[in-house]
């Protein structure tokens, strides 16, 4: 039998560098606390034998199980039955030529099961509990986490319990319910959820889902990374424009783009760039600033990125710094305008967090972030199924006319056919 954690050699704090062996700490650092994420290390070389450039040509499976010996899973570990991940990279020449730049790709990783990026996390934290008899497992989210845990756990008999924050979107909830996962809405913030979650996680036995305290939620995430890698041929794009919310998708992406450069999959690891929601940005904010995470509020249109407290900012700020990359901010107004500009120049169809990347880029080039003639890929983090309500605050509202031909001629441009 395989070890529980796979090729997995170390859980390393990113506060204090304490090392610990797999196993020896499942959450946070013993030391740090809440402050001491991990990141897991991996046996690179025995990786680096089977995920050869080769190998992955001749996978049929696509998939993020086909990078397998860089996840924390023993090769027998129970898996989702749906797909996750090898979500295309479409080129947008539209947006290109719209913003005067020499290339824009979007990842579209609404195309995953449940319809965002979190479905790469929970796949993997609900295989490693149902590959250690764990029949219920947890998160506390602003949406696309619990909705993505649900979806995940359904497929593994798993019962999800989940808080959310009393302002959750209601598009997100109806797909956890449809999961059959046990929905809690928490008179509070984000916050109050979070800390609910994790008292009945300890309290109860359940298995923690949160990417505050689980180290191997943002290996899920990192294939995304692997993926860029792999599909642009090991010629990655000059700069990888990513939502942060907590910091952990954007460390995830980058953690996977550095990876697949140690194995010779790809040529370089590109910048990271994030994006905060200006309602939202306490990263943004300790960028600028060069000093810790402070707190702040989490006011946004974009709920998947309504983070006021993010635990994983070390590591998203590492990731930026390391890749030569920037963290900024864009305003609300901003961002609903590029919700329908995305989908009416590409047909993807992002939700407000999602297009947050897409709504920088004015600024990015303003700032000299990025340069006309560099490769630009935005992560599109989640389907705009996810936020109806934000759709319609976007694109309007249909026209109520009576039904009369001459009634709907008054509604239509001027020299219209007759």
């Amino acid at each position: 039998m395989s070890s529980p954690w796979g090729r997995a050699t170390a859980l390393v704090c990113v506060s204090c560098g304490r090392s610990y062996g797999p196993g020896e700490a499942n959450e946070t650092c013993a030391v740090c606390g809440l402050d001491g994420i991990l990141d897991v290390r991996y046996d690179y070389e025995a990786a680096g034998r089977l995920l050869t450039r080769e190998g992955l040509a001749a996978n049929p499976d696509r998939s993020q199980w086909r990078y397998l010996p860089l996840l924390p899973l023993a090769p027998e570990a129970p898996r989702p039955l749906l797909p996750v991940g090898w979500t295309p990279i479409i080129e947008a020449p539209a947006l290109a030529r719209h913003f005067g730049l020499r290339s824009v790709a979007i990842k579209d990783e609404g195309q995953n099961p449940t319809g965002s990026l979190k479905d790469r996390a929970s796949a993997v934290g609900a295989a490693r509990a149902a590959h250690a008899g764990r029949r219920e497992i947890t998160c506390a989210s602003t949406g696309n986490a619990a909705s993505s845990l649900a979806g995940q756990a359904a497929q593994l008999g798993l019962q999800a319990y989940i808080f959310l924050p009393a302002r959750a979107s209601e598009s997100k909830l109806a797909q956890m319910l449809i999961y059959g996962a046990t929905v809690f809405t928490v008179r509070g913030g984000y916050e109050d959820a979070f800390r609910l979650s994790m008292d009945a996680a300890r309290r109860f036995g359940w298995y923690n889902r949160n990417s505050a305290v689980n180290p191997v939620l943002v290996e899920g995430k990192k294939t995304a990374g692997l993926e860029i890698a792999e599909q642009t041929g090991g010629e990655p794009p000059d700069a990888v424009v990513v939502p942060v919310g907590d910091g952990c998708t954007i460390a995830g992406i980058h953690k996977g783009l550095r990876e697949a450069e140690r194995l010779g999959l790809s040529r370089r690891t590109p910048r990271v760039i994030g994006v905060q929601a200006a309602g939202a940005a306490p990263i943004e904010q300790a960028f600028r600033a060069n000093r810790p995470v402070t707190p702040g509020p989490a006011a946004t249109v974009a709920d998947g990125i309504a983070v006021g407290t993010p635990r994983n900012w070390r590591k998203a700020i590492a990731a930026v710094r390391e890749s030569g990359g920037s963290v900024i901010a864009v305003s609300d107004e901003e961002i609903l305008e590029a919700m329908p500009l995305l989908a009416r120049r590409t047909g993807i169809w992002g939700e407000p967090a999602a297009v947050a990347g897409l709504a920088a880029l004015p600024a990015l080039l303003a700032r000299g972030l990025i340069s006309r003639d560099e490769r630009i890929l935005l992560v599109v983090t989640g389907s705009g199924l996810k936020d109806i309500p934000g759709a319609l605050r976007a694109a309007g509202r249909a026209i109520e006319i009576d039904p009369a031909i001459e009634a709907l001629a008054a509604h239509l441009p001027a020299g219209t056919a007759s």
